[in-house]
């Protein structure tokens, strides 16, 4: 009979590539880990791991295979979940992930109505690009996402949660700090500042842009929201930022927030899951509370 340590003595190899890392990720000793595999092997009668003077690496039957423990260890990870609750479905660990685009400005409006809302609750806070947060998602290994929505998201269950304008950021002393009623075609032939590319903010901000004939400035990529506001105060440009991002943001009179007329660029704000995730009395509590707290922000 397999066991389910087994199947994540392989998981931990594929992911650490390093059998001390792996044991160490697994809380077991080296000789334990790989002594284990060793067995499955012999037990499967096939080779699942390829092992080198200085590092590790699954053959191709192990690729494979790994995918398929991977699907167990979830299944037997909602098992788990779906017990506990049983017993209090709104109780437990929930690994949240959020983009660094996101994070900083929405969670200190939400997480104090979600740990009122939801005492016996507790959230883990994960900050990545939105690539890596749908893909540890699907591995089992985050429970919810906030994120803009993409069309890649069409394999989840997504639920809407609030839509948040995008606003122009200029110069204080810009041509365009002086229009009365901005609108996106004002941007036509200006060069727009950047995130580097991975975040989807780029990619929304800039489909905008595009349709409005403006360009992107590729002398410059910001690596985060605030290396773009440093480069929007020292001149260097103009960019569109979130409109959480400009809230309470002290930039001595050197920024200009602009908001558009309508119709206004927006970016839709949902919450991800799995599809069949188990704690769904948990989710709807989520994007209720979460909802409710949005309300004022954009009113």
């Amino acid at each position: 009979m397999i066991k389910l340590r087994d199947l994540e003595y392989l998981d931990a190899i594929e992911q650490h590539r390093h059998f001390g890392k792996a044991a160490s990720a697994c809380y077991v000793s080296q000789p334990t880990l790989s002594g284990q595999l060793m067995k499955l092997e012999e037990q499967l009668g096939l080779q699942l791991v390829e092992r080198h003077r200085h590092n590790v690496m699954l053959t191709p039957a192990g690729e494979k295979l790994v995918i398929d423990a991977r699907k167990v260890l979830n299944a037997a990870q909602d098992f788990e979940r779906q017990a506990k609750d049983l017993l209090d479905p709104l109780a437990g660990d929930i690994h949240m992930g959020l983009i660094p685009t996101l994070a900083p400005y929405l969670l200190p409006h939400i997480m104090p109505a979600l740990s009122s809302e939801l005492p016996k609750v507790q959230f883990l806070l994960h900050e990545n690009q939105t690539k890596v947060l749908l893909q540890k998602l699907d591995e089992g290994k985050l429970d919810v996402l906030v994120l803009p929505y993409l069309e890649e998201m069409d394999k989840f269950e997504c639920y809407d949660l609030f839509d948040e304008p995008l606003v122009l950021a200029a110069p204080s002393e810009h041509p365009l700090t002086t229009q009365q009623d901005l609108s996106l075609h004002h941007l036509h032939e200006y060069k727009i500042l950047t995130l580097e590319d991975g975040h989807c903010l780029k990619d929304q901000a800039m489909g905008y842009c595009f349709s409005a004939g403006a360009k992107e400035d590729t002398s410059f990529q910001a690596t985060s929201l605030e290396t773009l506001r440093h480069m929007v105060a020292s001149g260097a440009g103009i960019t569109l930022l979130p409109a959480l991002a400009t809230t309470q943001i002290n930039t001595n009179n050197t920024i200009a927030y602009l908001p558009f007329s309508e119709p206004q660029p927006t970016r839709k704000i949902s919450l991800v899951i799995r599809p069949n995730y188990s704690r769904m009395h948990c989710v709807r509590k989520i994007v209720s509370v979460i909802r409710e707290a949005a309300k004022p922000l954009f009113p």
